[in-house]
């Protein structure tokens, strides 16, 4: 169960970095430091929510992250090109 909530917490970090990102170029320095961000945000939940770096957490973390970034992007309507 508490899997499920850091990776709650993660998603929704990463939404409206996803969101941001979207307004630039790809590949392009804002377009790394957005998706770079929350690494350091993450890495502190794992810490202070007790469930480490066991490997089977990282698929799920992952795939928050990366969920979030793809939601932030495509739903949220902060794309200023």
């Amino acid at each position: 169960m508490k899997i499920a909530i850091v990776a709650l917490i993660v998603f929704i970090i990463n939404v409206p970095f996803g969101a941001l990102r979207a307004k630039h170029k790809k590949f392009s320095l804002m377009w790394w430091v957005y998706i770079h961000i929350p690494v350091p945000f993450v890495i502190l939940i794992r810490i202070y929510s007790d469930i480490g770096f066991a490997l089977y957490t990282y698929p799920i973390l992952v795939g928050a992250f990366f969920l979030g970034q793809f939601v932030g992007r495509k739903y949220l309507p902060l794309k200023n090109k």
